[in-house]
């Protein structure tokens, strides 16, 4: 990880989380990161990657002006504990997709990834301008609807039986935050157009 006077490089932080680049020194982490067993089953993650296929995505990732891919970590011990991205970013019609993978237990539901979630969607709307930012989450993660809920995110509709994951098939939720609605909810000031 790059330091600057010995301290994580920081992109984005909030009170109990910090957002930071990701590396080609985090291949070994964001490997096992992808073969977390419930982070696969509430991702829908369905595919196996070597470590040389991991390494070859993060080095792309730098050169992709369309997606933007973070590591989450502990403000108190610099412990990185997931992964947020914002992909598919369309200027043209200024929106994008977010996602969010936390794999460990401890540090799910205890507001963790939802402050991990504003603080991108601040940087969405505030910075990148964006207009609209929706997500994918799958009919069997009732604890990450409720968390996307107390976002600011809205149900806009289901794609039925969309992932066939363990033998079964699940619906596929899309929710959405417009730019006016989380200003609205965080008392943000309008972006400049």
């Amino acid at each position: 990880m790059q330091t600057f006077e010995n301290k994580p490089v920081r992109f984005l932080g909030g009170e109990r989380v910090y957002l930071r680049p990701v590396e080609l020194a985090d291949t070994d982490l964001y490997f096992s990161m992808l073969f977390h067993p419930q982070a696969r089953r509430l991702t829908g993650t369905q595919n196996s990657f070597t470590r040389e296929q991991i390494h070859r995505y993060l080095d792309g990732k730098s050169k992709d002006s369309s997606s933007l891919l973070l590591l989450i970590a502990l403000r108190d011990n610099d412990e990185v504990i997931g992964d947020i991205a914002l992909q598919s970013i369309d200027q043209t019609n200024r929106n994008c997709n977010i996602r969010i993978a936390i794999p460990q237990p401890q540090h799910q539901s205890n507001g963790l990834g939802s402050e991990a979630m504003r603080l991108l969607l601040d940087y969405g709307f505030g910075i990148l301008n964006l207009h609209r930012i929706e997500l994918n989450v799958f009919s069997y993660n009732a604890q990450a609807i409720r968390a996307y809920e107390k976002v600011g995110f809205t149900q806009e509709g289901v794609q039925r039986e969309a992932l066939y994951y363990n033998h079964e098939y699940h619906d596929s939720i899309l929710m959405s935050i417009l730019a006016r609605e989380y200003r609205e909810k965080y008392g943000k000031p309008a972006p400049q157009a």
